[in-house]
């Protein structure tokens, strides 16, 4: 992904408005974040507990899109996968994002979801930059680049039902 400064991000977002767009909290280390191992920019909203956000290129242009989760408060030897990246994780390491739809859909208050890593780090955990809390991932016969690909096509199946 290539590097993203905070312009970029706030005018990227497709569910809100551009008054929300401004008050949301964007990183601070954008010049830090490893592009070069990034799929999408996701991160969670310090100040709000309850919200996400992930910025990825789609179709030549950026898409934003604000998010909401609860972290599951499962049992210590429950595990859950994440439906973009296909990581497993034990006990809140995956919740459900809800984001509202974009437009008159969303206004009414119609919302998407697709179960995540709560951390939004799917990227690193494939190119093992960054490793579950369990210690591993579950081999696969594919590349590298086809698990980009099919977690970006998952990411894409998600913001194309939020764009709706």
């Amino acid at each position: 992904m290539k590097p993203l400064t905070e312009q970029d991000v706030r005018a990227s977002f497709i569910n809100c408005s551009k008054g929300e767009a401004k008050r949301l909290a964007v990183p601070r280390d954008l010049s830090e974040r490893p592009w070069d191992d990034l799929d999408f920019l996701g991160w969670r909203d310090p100040g709000a507990p309850d919200r996400s956000y992930l910025v990825v290129e789609r179709g030549g242009r950026l898409a934003g899109v604000a998010m909401r989760f609860q972290v599951a408060q499962r049992g210590f030897l429950h595990r859950s996968m994440c439906s973009l990246c296909l990581t497993t994780h034990p006990r809140g390491g995956v919740s459900l994002m809800t984001a509202r739809k974009a437009g008159a859909a969303g206004r009414e208050g119609n919302s998407v979801g697709a179960y995540m890593c709560t951390d939004l780090a799917c990227s690193l955990y494939l190119r093992g930059k960054k490793v579950p809390e369990t210690g591993a991932r579950i081999e696969e016969s594919l590349t590298l680049e086809e698990q980009i690909e099919r977690t970006l096509g998952h990411l894409g199946a998600f913001l194309g039902k939020v764009s709706g």
